[in-house]
């Protein structure tokens, strides 16, 4: 950028070029005169190739890094995420996410709480995964306490927390379009959510934070005729998937924003522990349900399907994101045909008013709709944990960002961020 004498600046041009030049004259807010100086803009510092610059800006030229500030307050960042940036020209040289915003410490409010008013707390951090945030509580305490949860129960809150996984993934389905410039994806993908939210709804009594699972089982048995209305909601949302499918995945601007854009190595995902939908988009075969099956997974192997894609940038993460919608679906059937066979039966399991876990330590996880949600859980046989340490999928997934994101260009910046699919909330706990 050529600066020569009563040169027409904007106001923020202004104050970063005298900062620079600390000798210059500012007369008002818009007009400069000093000597003439060259500020290259492009390859040079960051040591990028200058053939990945747009205009073939040569290396002879000096650049000046500048520091860009994408949020806290950002429709992109999904919430109070701040991403500071150094930039090169266009083009990111650096990424340093800076969290908690929204933390509230979490982990201290667990350890004040007795095991029942735990779960309260436990379904806000991923306000998007609520059912799949109670079930790691439970699982760690009544493995502490040797219960044995009735079949049922077993069997339902399977088909609960496959339920909520598509909650979750049509939320991303929709919202992740919006970001690259498409609207009309967010109205079909909120149809089929109201679909699935109606049964959840009429189930739990809530459509965020159903408070449903408890210490040794469920809150309560089904409505009747429930597993009819949750059939056809189930059957519904599949039939007409494929119109999501094909406004997006077919659109030449959508692949234009995200083939090939902010590739995922596998390599990265070990290091930074990636997990979910966006380690197996970049080929990692892993999943909790089949690798240490836990509720009733075990029996549904013939069933679970895990889904993953070689290429590992954001199209590969949309695309595993839509077809685990059809996976979950076909688990939520296979439980929904189990449920019409067993016989009626008690949910839960009853327990004294003070619950106290006998002392010891133990660490369960579950594959939530984000990735590997885990709970250590260390008691000292009070009524309240002397630790619950909480690992959620989102931390750990955006904290590859600063090795994904240097060398892209500012607007790939939100396609990549788009395609993390992660909760502010399970970030900053």
């Amino acid at each position: 950028m050529r600066v020569s004498s009563w040169t027409l600046l904007q106001r923020s041009e202004v104050r970063a070029w005298a900062s620079a030049a600390p000798s210059c004259t500012v007369h008002g807010t818009l007009r400069v005169m000093s000597t003439e100086r060259v500020v290259g803009v492009g390859a040079g510092a960051a040591g990028f190739d200058p053939a990945y610059e747009r205009g073939g800006a040569g290396t002879d030229l000096p650049t000046t890094d500048m520091v860009l500030n994408i949020g806290p307050q950002h429709p992109a960042t999904h919430g109070v995420l701040r991403l500071r940036l150094t930039l090169d020209g266009e083009r990111i040289a650096g990424c340093e996410p800076i969290i908690g915003y929204m933390h509230r410490g979490a982990e201290k409010l667990f350890e004040v709480r007795d095991y029942r008013q735990i779960i309260v707390l436990a379904n806000r951090h991923d306000w998007l995964s609520a059912f799949a945030n109670e079930l790691g509580v439970v699982i760690a305490v009544e493995r502490m306490m040797n219960l044995e949860v009735p079949e049922r129960a077993v069997w339902l809150r399977t088909l609960l927390a496959e339920l909520n996984r598509v909650l979750n993934h049509l939320m991303f389905l929709g919202s992740y379009p919006l970001e690259l410039g498409a609207i009309t994806p967010v109205f079909y993908a909120f149809r089929e959510r109201e679909t699935i939210q109606a049964v959840m709804e009429e189930l739990s009594g809530g459509r965020m934070h159903y408070m449903f699972n408890r210490v040794g089982g469920l809150k309560e048995d089904l409505p009747y005729g429930w597993l009819g209305r949750a059939s056809a909601a189930s059957a519904a949302v599949r039939k007409r998937l494929p119109d999501i499918e094909e406004i997006i995945l077919g659109n030449e601007i959508f692949r234009a924003r995200t083939v090939g854009v902010g590739k995922l190595s596998p390599e990265l995902v070990a290091q930074y522990g990636v997990s979910g939908p966006i380690a197996r988009a970049s080929g990692v075969d892993a999943d909790l349900r089949r690798d240490e099956p836990y509720l009733a997974y075990g029996d549904l192997q013939d069933v679970l399907r895990v889904v993953t894609r070689p290429e590992g940038d954001c199209f590969a993460r949309f695309a595993v994101l839509l077809e685990q919608v059809k996976v979950s679906l076909d688990l939520v059937d296979a439980c929904l045909d189990k449920l019409r066979t067993l016989p009626a039966g008690p949910v839960n399991v009853r327990l004294p008013k003070i619950l106290k876990v006998p002392e010891g330590q133990t660490y369960a996880w579950t594959e939530s709709p984000l990735g590997i949600n885990g709970y250590y859980l260390v008691s000292r046989g009070d009524k309240t944990p002397w630790r619950l340490k909480l690992r959620s999928a989102s931390f750990n997934n955006i904290s590859a960002l600063p090795a994904l994101l240097p060398g892209t260009m500012i607007p790939d910046m939100i396609a990549i961020l788009g395609s993390m699919f992660f909760v502010v909330g399970d970030i900053d706990k």
